[in-house]
Parts: structure tokens; sequence; C-alpha cells
């Protein structure tokens, strides 16, 4: 069984508090990190609380450490100071954007990748996901900015949830897992918080996770976008030096349509289109072995010829993949077929000097 982070928080609901919430529902775990078999996280409390919780952290240790495949379980213990101290740096995500000028570098990012789609739905931030981590293993400084932000999933997929420190109210310090630097305004909002913006806050947003986090050195900068052709795309189109947009699409006709209007707004924004990648491009049956053209196949390759893109490569639909998404740690993080896809298509863009 593949330790998962759902697997984790469904163990800990054991633990209740006194007004009879348990620990999960009480929102209590915070940076909760897997990597192999060693699982980490902090219990985030009220400082008078302190002393009373010591044996919740303990009793969470050891839950976590009997599950099947942890090897080291780690509990943190943690409480705000409610002492008198100078008001925190007052960040605001999302105001109206700034002047800024356009295809303006970012300081120590060499490169920046777009990962973009015409239409939902088509795994474009797995494919974000698993491709950042997948770079990364090739040896590349790798960032990842979520920039699909109606639907910001790359904090879940990455197995990040800690609020990013501001300390000065301007820089903004990104997290790091797997290898990668990760930046999400998911990770500014509550999990059932909604972005209810328009326009210029989408702009003014982009533009603070572009310019004002503090990336550090990075071979490449991947993004990924929100699926379609709006003020998100524009806004990174013309503000950003972007390197190429990558164009995921699964293989039927409707989708292949969006993806050709994706690759229309990148053309009339001279952004080069550097590849197509077919997602849930095929499925293997895990009891026969025989493999299933659920969504058709093919499709995203005979595009990218017809419109002389080159094609990248195949992703197939499995279950392991969505399991792994969900738990924090990307496919591509392990070994066998499912991380070799991944890595194939990362070692062609470091070929080409794309990442």
């Amino acid at each position: 069984m593949t330790l998962t982070r759902n697997i984790v928080l469904e163990a800990l609901r054991v633990l209740k508090l006194p007004d009879g919430r348990d620990i999960i529902a009480a929102d209590l775990v915070r940076a909760l990190s897997i990597e192999g078999g060693a699982v980490q996280f902090v219990l985030e409390v009220d400082p008078k609380d302190g002393k009373m919780m010591e044996p919740v952290r303990q009793a969470a240790e050891k839950i976590v450490a009997q599950l099947e495949g942890v090897e080291t379980a780690s509990v943190l213990l943690t409480a705000h100071s409610t002492a008198p101290q100078k008001a925190p740096p007052n960040l605001k995500i999302g105001g109206h954007g700034k002047p800024a000028p356009d295809n303006a570098a970012i300081p120590g990012v060499d490169r920046i990748l777009a990962i973009a789609s015409g239409k939902g739905g088509v795994g474009k931030s797995t494919v974000a996901s698993n491709l950042a981590v997948a770079l990364a293993k090739q040896g590349r400084r790798v960032g990842l900015l979520d920039a699909d932000i109606y639907g910001p999933s790359v904090p879940r997929m990455m197995g990040v949830s800690k609020r990013p420190a501001s300390p000065d109210g301007k820089t903004i310090i990104p997290l790091q897992n797997h290898g990668v630097t990760i930046m999400s305004l998911g990770l500014m909002l509550r999990d059932d918080e909604p972005v209810i913006w328009r326009g210029p806050m989408l702009i003014g947003a982009l533009q603070q996770m572009l310019g004002q986090v503090q990336w550090g050195d990075l071979d490449v900068l991947i993004v990924d976008l929100p699926p379609g052709t709006g003020d998100v795309q524009l806004t990174l189109a013309q503000k950003a030096d972007v390197t190429g947009a990558i164009v995921v699409s699964t293989p039927q006709d409707v989708a292949l349509l969006d993806a050709r209007k994706a690759i229309g707004m990148f053309a009339k924004t001279k952004t080069p289109v550097v590849g197509m990648i077919e997602n849930m491009s095929y499925y293997v049956c895990p009891k026969c072995g025989d493999e299933a053209h659920i969504f058709g196949h093919g499709g995203a390759a005979d595009e990218a010829g017809n419109l002389g893109i080159p094609f990248l490569g195949q992703i197939p639909l499995d279950l392991d993949i969505r399991l792994a998404g969900d738990g924090g740690t990307p496919i591509a993080a392990g070994d066998g077929p499912l991380a070799e896809a991944y890595g194939k298509i990362a070692a062609k863009l470091v070929s080409e000097d794309l990442a």
C-alpha cells in the first residue's frame, strides 16, 4: 500500500480534543510532509493549551509510526506567541496590478515554461507538478508557480500547506518540497475560501507571484496556467520573458479543438509553443495487461505534426498518478514506468536547452 497524505490524516482522526472535535476537524495539522517512509508534521495550537497538548502530540506520533510503510514519524508542537509585539507585515495578495514593463526577466530565473491547456480537466496541473519533479531529478533547479488562481491544486499535489512567510510585507518566501521551489495562491487562502476576483485583481496577483516571490537561482520556472485564454495567460505572455509554452491535451477531438485555441493565443502574443503533451493517452488494464484507448489515441501527436509543433510524449491514464497527486507526492518522484514517462519528457526538454 502506498503511504499517502489522506491515509495519515484519516488515521489521526481518532485523536479527540476536549470539545469533541478531532485534530483534523480542528485544523491543527500543518506542513504534513511524506518523504519515502519519513512522515513529519506540525500541530499548531493555542499558546495557552501548549502543555495540555503534549500528550496529543505524543499520541499522534505513535499513531503515525504504526502505519504501514512508515519508518520514522516526527510531530512538532508549535503555538503562536500572544506576547505584545510589532504588527506582522501585511501582505495583500490580489490588489490591482501596478504598471510593469513588458517581457521583464525574473531575477535569478533563466527560463520560464508555461504549461497550458485549452480546456479544463485534461490533467494540466498533474503534468506541471510531475514535470517539475522530473526536471528536479534531472539535476535542474526548478520552481513551480501555480497560476491557476481559481483552482489552485499544486499545494495538494506537491504536499505543501504552510503559509509562505513575508518578513517585510513585500517579499514572499516560497516553500520547497521534492526538490522544487513552490508558490501558489492556494497557500495564501483557506482550503474552502473561494477566489471571486475580476481581471485587474487576477493580474495583480500574478504580477506579485512573479515579481515579489524570492525564487532564488532557478534553471527553469514552470508556470501552471489556468485553462483557457484569459487574463492570466495574456498577462504572463506580455509581462514575463517566457521561454515557451507547452500545451497539454487529451486525444479526443473536443480537447484538441480547445488546444488549437490555446496555441493560437500564444501565436498572437508571440510566445513560442515548444511542444505538446498527450495526457490520458491510453489505459493499461492491471489484470489482463490490455491497452485501451478510452479517449482515442494519437490525436495530440497528429495535431502537433499538422501544426509543426514538437510532440514531447504521451502520459497514460493510470489510477496511481491520481493517488500520488492526492497524496502530495507526485508519481515522478518515484521509480517505474509512470515516473519514466515524465522523465523522458524532462530529459528531452533538458537536451534541447528548454529547461
